[in-house]
């Protein structure tokens, strides 16, 4: 990965520096600082969406910052409200445990961990005692908690809002009291939560502790990237999968795409949005070369340029991948419907059904609508559900 010019440091991947963000050039200018960003562990994988903040860091640490990459093993035992509409389940120990071992390995290609420093807030906040809960929530008013506007969303709908929900930011919020840190990093849905930490450390240290919000970006159907509704580009995703959904995304997400996901400089973008605006560039050239550069940073190149031939071969020019997964079945016939869901290209009947009313079921290149046509898997046939999915009996 490439390093960022430090001109680039307060301005690409940056939505928002709080108080200010001269407050915190002027700082940079006098000292090296130490920074954080949180990451509590509720599932087992991250998308592009997380690299934004990962890239951050890295180039915070590549100056000589002193940079913590922060697990909420403490946090995620009340699972925080932000963009939530209810509450979130409890995680337990063991998965907490996997999740953060996979983390770590879908962030190594962009976090060179010996640059960073790894700390869990479990180390601190399960130790906490009553007197040390209560002299720090003496420090934030309940009023400024319950006007959360996720909260008030929820009080206006008539549902609940749990009093263990309302400690989250305060535990986040001591997170940065504890490290004593100059800044904290994270998504625009965590600003909240930042600014409570921000206030903490003030009157519970007496010192500034700045907020750099970090843009969301949208995901594969245009609509806001989250492990929720699943429209990912996963960072461990294949390089094939990885590369097609880059393909398959809206034209929209190209130049976003490039400012914050890769390390592509900013003058190539800028003559790329131009091309594109002027109509010299195609939108699927840009998007190839913004596949390419994704798919290299986790793949490696000859990976991305191996995954870019594949995408030509299915989808330009029609052609069956060159591997396909082989499966046996023992029926000697069954329904098109039970076909697809027994190949494992869909999960359950009623998806199956879907593709196939879509047309998106081929057997050997022919499209198939007729779910309860009876087929009698032989050797060498092809099943194919939607544009990326191949099994060959």
């Amino acid at each position: 990965m490439r390093n960022n010019s430090s001109a680039e440091l307060l301005t690409r991947r940056v939505e928002k520096i709080l108080p200010t963000k001269e407050g915190l050039a002027k700082l940079l200018r006098k000292k090296k600082i130490r920074l954080y960003q949180g990451f509590d562990p509720t599932g087992a994988r991250l998308h592009l969406g997380h690299s934004i903040g990962l890239r951050k860091l890295m180039e915070f640490a590549n100056l000589g910052h002193e940079v913590i990459f922060l697990f909420g093993t403490g946090t995620v035992l009340v699972g925080d409200p932000s963009q939530r509409s209810s509450a979130r389940k409890f995680v337990g120990e063991e998965e907490i445990e996997k999740n953060i071992k996979n983390w770590k390995r879908q962030a190594s290609p962009l976090v060179d961990f010996t640059k960073v420093h790894i700390k869990r807030n479990g180390d601190w906040l399960t130790k906490l005692t009553l007197r040390e809960l209560i002299t720090i929530a003496s420090n934030i008013s309940a009023v400024q908690l319950f006007k959360r506007e996720m909260f008030q969303r929820r009080i206006s709908r008539g549902d609940t809002v749990w009093y263990h929900e309302t400690t989250y930011p305060l535990l986040q919020g001591y997170d940065s009291v504890v490290m004593d840190v100059d800044l904290e990093i994270g998504g625009t849905d965590q600003e909240f939560n930042m600014l409570i930490g921000r206030e903490l450390q003030r009157k519970m240290k007496n010192r500034e502790k700045y907020v750099l919000t970090i843009p969301m970006i949208m995901g594969t159907d245009g609509k806001q990237m989250s492990k929720t509704t699943g429209n990912c580009v996963w960072l461990d995703d294949t390089a094939h999968d990885m590369f097609g959904k880059i393909m398959s995304m809206p034209d929209e997400n190209i130049i976003p795409y490039m400012t914050l996901v890769t390390s592509m400089p900013l003058l190539q973008i800028e003559q790329i949005d131009s091309g594109l605006k002027q109509k010299s560039i195609n939108p699927k050239d840009a998007k190839e070369m913004l596949g390419l550069e994704i798919v290299k940073d986790f793949h490696g190149n000859a990976a991305a340029k191996i995954a870019a031939a594949e995408f030509t071969k299915v989808f330009s020019k029609k052609q069956q991948p060159t591997k396909i997964q082989k499966i046996s079945l023992r029926e000697k016939e069954l329904s098109l419907v039970d076909l697809v869901v027994k190949a494992k290209l869909a999960t359950s009947k009623s998806e199956a059904r879907r593709l196939i009313a879509q047309g998106g079921v081929k057997i050997s290149g022919v499209v198939q609508r007729n779910p309860q046509a009876l087929i009698t898997p032989t050797k060498g046939m092809v099943l194919q559900a939607g544009k990326r999915r191949f099994v060959k009996f």
